[in-house]
């Protein structure tokens, strides 16, 4: 089959600048999509991070202007020199808007941006001016968030009638269905688009404000989200849907629930160059002196007997906090040892701070990030905690599995569709699901965990089950190509 090219869109991309899981994703797919022989370019604000990161970056010809409400902002196109002519990165500069020292949020108010419309707003308009400059036609435009989501109502729109993008299809990927992108009804002024686009229920108009998400949602080619469990949730209720939807079921017809893969070059007990003792299903030897390394740093003593909870996650009633609050007295009176890293609400660091004060040889609580001691809590765990409320896909259970760290998680999103619950009749599975969000429904999955890992045989089977596990991004990436030629073959 012929090459495509692909415009990959997107606010954040490891190594540059990370928030959350979107910079992950964005790392890793463009990676695999150029394996397989496509042709990729990955466009994202050159931000305060990606300059002190990054100096050998190199200015490209053709200036990039935006007009917005009655100002105009002038930005460069900046691209990162690497080699390889099948993936090129590329970024959008503008000082005023993207020289700041947080990707969205001002760290003096701790709210976000002011002015996070304008500077999306330019994002979009650059990009598309920029592959003009590069002069390369693309096939797929695959846009992330509501960030990019102004580009497919742009194509649609500003450009329809551009020769040069006459042929461009724009692929809307949905990461977390809880940041769309609402602005006061003012900004649409600000997007300079016809104002039949703006009126009750119509493309962008969401209860009197602006949706940028809502309009991506209307205007793009295809719309995907991050796991097929997902993309029915957000269709279904108010609880999912966030109040989009009636819009996504309206779409339902080019609504794909792709999952979210692992990149097993970093994640891999096998090879993970920042764990001290490396393993693979056949020899798990050093999965315990894992353990016995992770116990010595986080200060607890040495009981190899009893079963070690991993916690990895930002501190946030959504990823399932407000049930362990309810229930962790509990657990702590279990023969069994706990370690949380994460960041997050000021409360729940106050209540973990209080949690290890009264539990000091069961309970450590590293409220920090630490991308080194993540690895070591997935390889030196034996149980991973995930009770999430929603999860659109989730990535440290997917870890958790290669590592043979045995997940217990909510049915929900991407939980649901990585993660089978381990049937004791068949044999089956590989970790513990509960569906109701209730903290009693949690507590009863613990208890049930901590049971079986008494029981060698069959928590070595469980183990083994986990670990044969394969959700690489190549697998992925694969759907995703397939989904772009099903939209190209549309054109007309």
């Amino acid at each position: 089959m012929s090459e495509l090219n692909i415009a990959f869109v997107t606010s954040e991309a490891v190594p540059f600048a990370k928030t959350g899981g979107l910079a992950d994703v964005s790392g890793a797919l463009p990676t695999y999509l150029a394996k397989a022989g496509n042709k990729v370019k990955i466009f994202m604000p050159k931000y305060q991070q990606v300059i002190r990161g990054y100096y050998d970056l190199e200015r490209v010809d053709g200036d990039l202007h935006c007009i917005i409400g009655e100002k105009k902002y002038e930005g460069a196109l900046f691209k990162l020199p690497n080699g390889n002519e099948n993936i090129e990165f590329y970024f959008i500069e503008n000082d005023y808007f993207f020289n700041r020292p947080e990707l969205y949020r001002d760290p003096e108010t701790n709210n976000d941006y002011t002015d996070n419309d304008e500077r999306f707003i330019f994002f979009c308009h650059g990009v598309l001016q920029a592959l003009k400059a590069l002069r390369w036609q693309t096939d797929i435009i695959h846009c992330n968030d509501w960030q990019t989501a102004l580009i497919p109502v742009y194509l649609r729109s500003t450009y329809k009638d551009d020769p040069f993008y006459i042929d461009s299809k724009s692929v809307f990927s949905i990461h977390n269905l809880g940041y769309q992108g609402k602005f006061p009804a003012d900004t649409f002024a600000k997007l300079k688009l016809d104002e039949s686009l703006f009126y009750s229920t119509g493309p962008l108009e969401f209860w009197g404000d602006v949706n940028f998400m809502k309009g991506a949602t209307h205007f793009a080619d295809q719309v995907t989200t991050v796991s097929p469990t997902y993309a029915r949730e957000i269709q279904g209720s108010d609880e999912y849907g966030k109040g989009l939807q009636d819009v996504l079921k309206e779409r339902s017809a080019k609504l794909t629930g792709i999952l979210n893969g692992v990149d097993y070059e970093t994640w891999s007990p096998k090879t993970d160059s920042l764990i001290p003792y490396r393993y693979f299903p056949a020899n798990r030897s050093g999965k315990k002196r894992n353990k016995l390394e992770l116990l010595h740093q986080s200060g607890l003593p040495v009981r190899m007997e009893q079963p070690l909870i991993g916690m990895i996650s930002r501190l946030d009633a959504q990823k399932g906090f407000d049930l362990l609050e309810e229930i962790m007295d509990n657990i702590m009176g279990m023969n069994l040892q706990f370690v949380l890293l994460g960041t997050g609400d000021k409360k729940y660091h106050q209540f973990f701070i209080d949690i290890q004060k009264k539990y000091p040889d069961r309970f450590k609580a590293f409220l920090q990030f630490d991308n080194s001691l993540a690895h070591l809590i997935e390889a030196g765990a034996d149980i991973f905690l995930m009770p999430s409320r929603y999860e659109p896909c989730g990535l440290n259970q997917m870890y958790s599995l290669k590592y043979g760290t045995i997940p217990i998680v909510r049915k929900t999103g991407g939980l649901a569709d990585t993660v089978e619950d381990f049937n004791e009749k068949t044999g089956e599975g590989t970790g513990f699901v509960f569906d109701k969000y209730d903290s009693t429904k949690l507590l009863v999955s613990i208890i049930r965990a901590c049971e079986l890992f008494g029981k060698k045989r069959i928590w070595n089977k469980i183990v083994k089950q986990a670990m044969e596990k394969d959700y690489s991004w190549s697998r992925s990436a694969e759907t995703y190509v397939e989904l772009y030629r099903k939209t190209i073959s549309n054109r007309s």
